[in-house]
């Protein structure tokens, strides 16, 4: 609506400027006005206009000879309008313009010398008003127009109204948030419902806590890796909440100009101190609250800037009462320490990638609007996508809906599902292999990897083996990871690094080492830094239990780190990390090379299969390895050796 009255207003503004100057052109205002009515062509002699013109010499011999009878004056005596009446012009009379030298100041005398009858016509002059109104009109709506339309511009700097006001805050206020999302909405993280179901209790029934002395917090990070659902979160507690609320991302407060950042810090927590109690929302706070003085040559002085104000604000000699601080960040390690402390953030609510049970849960939410086939059951996608977030699971089931239009199908089937799953994690399906000796050499490498994960106790289960190309990958072993991944054994550690040597083994036993090839190089890169973290960070090694490199090792100095440090030990253990390093890697892959030879049958057969078929299951896969060897029972409940 108010673009169309802007667009209104300046099209009026260039409507009066054309009728400005065609009113100019109909109606002058000198004297001239008259003299171009007498003008018109073809009129009789008592509409006192002529088209017929006569040089001022010409002029004065009719006069000479009598034959002017009137002469009317224009212009100040420059124009004249005579009547004539001769034998030339078949004595008739005649209306003739005659243009009067400027030095001809005579005539005067000289038709009073003849007794011409004349008259003096002096230019239409206007009233001085009339004049000034009419020169400022025009500058008057076009400036005044101009002036509206900046001041009411939404793209102006600092919004409707607020001309050149760089230091307003862009924060986005709702007197009453509709989001649309409520907590119902949120799932597979139940921990950080709770907390802040106990906020958004805390603003609706105050008296239930001020009565035991209770303060609220003033602010509540939300800290987790992306798609969590931080900010789905922040979204439920606007829509539940019933007070103002204000939404801003932190790289909003960052400018150019020196002091915008602060200012904005200091309009947006003015604004909300006018509608306590409000909750303030900044999303993506490590743009604006990293670690003052990181990096190379100190901090950005603007950017701290910012940060102190916002210290400031939230807890400062003033002070802000009735005002909630929501912040989310997946980079937590980058925060100034200023900001973290309690006063300001007095709760840090930590948004984990959820369990089996979440997942379940989210899949529930996002597959309200999806129509599921009878067959498919969220509790096996659940089981089948551990480590997925909030943000992969609502893609997956996207994708599986956008599969299901393709192949023209009333409903989501188990097919779907499971290309959606292979799409999500491995990328886009490619051509199927030719048959070549480049797909038996990749069936081999595959299987490999498969029999030696089927094989070990402490390794994942095997979900599915294929040859049909996905992203860079020309094959791939899919395995099902444990639900628990946070706490992983030496055992499993070595597993896993067997399970992936296995690809390169299997190449090495069947073809010989000649014939090894490039395709096992990530393979070698994962089990490279695998064990390295085994000697430097986990001590699982000869050295013994001593962490040699943190976990910030390596890390970018523009990440909110300091100098790059050098190492904290000495060369000699260096050399002995290098030494165990190789070690641990030289005895999986003797493991793994033993594993192929004692299964050389089985895994010819299961070569032939998988080219076959080009895809094997892992019910499958285990069935047929069974037949030739005895498998270990995986997962079973742990028993204490003491």
């Amino acid at each position: 609506m108010k673009s169309i009255w802007r667009i209104l207003i300046l099209c009026s503004v260039i409507i009066s400027i054309i009728g400005f100057f065609t009113w100019q052109v109909l109606f002058p205002v000198d004297g001239i006005s008259n003299m171009a009515t007498d003008m018109k062509p073809n009129t009789d002699i008592n509409s006192n206009v002529t088209s017929t013109k006569m040089t001022y010499g010409r002029f004065l011999e009719y006069l000479d000879m009598g034959w002017i009878k009137r002469v009317d004056l224009y212009d100040n005596s420059r124009t004249a309008i005579v009547e004539a009446l001769s034998p030339e012009l078949g004595n008739r009379p005649q209306r003739i313009r005659v243009e009067i030298p400027a030095g001809a100041s005579q005539l005067i005398v000289k038709l009073k010398e003849y007794n011409v009858d004349f008259d003096a016509h002096p230019p239409k002059t206007d009233s001085f008003i009339f004049t000034l109104l009419s020169n400022l009109l025009v500058p008057t709506i076009f400036v005044a127009g101009l002036i509206f339309l900046f001041q009411r511009s939404n793209n102006f700097p600092g919004g409707p109204g607020q001309a050149m006001s760089f230091g307003k805050s862009k924060a986005r206020f709702q007197m009453d948030a509709n989001t649309g999302v409520a907590f119902n909405d949120v799932a597979g993280i139940e921990e950080a419902k709770e907390e802040f179901e106990e906020v958004v209790s805390f603003l609706k029934q105050p008296e239930k806590f001020t009565v035991v002395g209770a303060k609220i917090p003033k602010g509540v990070l939300l800290v987790g890796p992306p798609g969590t659902g931080k900010t789905l979160l922040a979204k439920a507690i606007a829509g539940e909440a019933g007070v103002p609320f204000f939404s801003i991302s932190g790289s909003e407060f960052v400018e150019m100009f020196v002091g915008v950042g602060a200012s904005r810090v200091r309009d947006l927590f003015k604004k909300a101190g006018e509608n306590s109690p409000c909750i303030i929302f900044i999303d993506e706070i490590d743009a604006v609250g990293r670690q003052r003085g990181a990096g190379v040559g100190g901090g950005n002085d603007e950017r701290e800037q910012t940060l102190n104000q916002l210290l400031t604000e939230m807890d400062g000699f003033q002070g802000n009462t009735g005002i909630i601080v929501i912040a989310a960040t997946n980079r937590v390690d980058v925060l100034d320490s200023a900001l973290l402390r309690p006063g300001r953030f007095d709760r840090q609510v930590t948004v984990n990638p959820p369990d089996a049970l979440g997942r379940l849960e989210i899949l529930k939410v996002h597959a309200k609007n999806k129509r599921l086939d009878e067959s498919v059951k969220l509790q096996n996608i659940a089981q089948r996508t551990p480590g997925f977030a909030g943000a992969d699971l609502a893609n997956l089931l996207n994708e599986a809906a956008i599969l299901t239009a393709r192949r023209e199908k009333p409903a989501i089937t188990n097919d779907e599902v499971n290309a959606a799953v292979d799409r999500v994690i491995a990328g886009l399906e490619g051509a199927p292999l030719l048959d070549s000796k480049s797909k038996r050499l990749i069936a081999y490498h595959e299987v490999g990897h498969a029999i030696v994960g089927s094989l070990l106790k402490s390794h994942d289960e095997v979900q599915k083996v294929t040859l049909i190309p996905r992203g860079s990958a020309r094959g791939l072993t899919w395995f099902t990871p444990g639900e628990d991944q946070s706490l992983v054994s030496r055992s499993q550690l070595l597993a896993r690094i067997i399970g992936t040597l296995g690809g390169r083994a299997a190449e090495a036993v069947i073809f010989g080492d000649e014939e090894i090839t490039t395709g096992a190089s990530n393979d070698l890169q994962q089990v490279t830094n695998l064990a390295r973290q085994m000697v430097t960070r986990f001590g699982m090694s000869n050295i013994g239990p001593v962490a040699l490199e943190s976990s910030s090792a390596g890390q970018p100095v523009f990440l909110g780190g300091g100098l790059p440090k050098g190492p904290e030990f000495g060369g000699g253990v260096a050399d002995r990390i290098d030494d165990q390093v190789r070690e641990i890697i030289k005895y999986c892959e003797s493991q793994a090379i033993t594993i192929m030879e004692d299964n050389r049958v089985a895994l010819d057969l299961l070569v032939d299969i998988l080219i076959d078929k080009e895809t094997i299951d892992g019910d499958e896969f285990r069935s047929v390895l069974s037949q030739y060897t005895e498998l270990p029972i995986k997962r079973d409940t742990y028993i204490s050796q003491l």
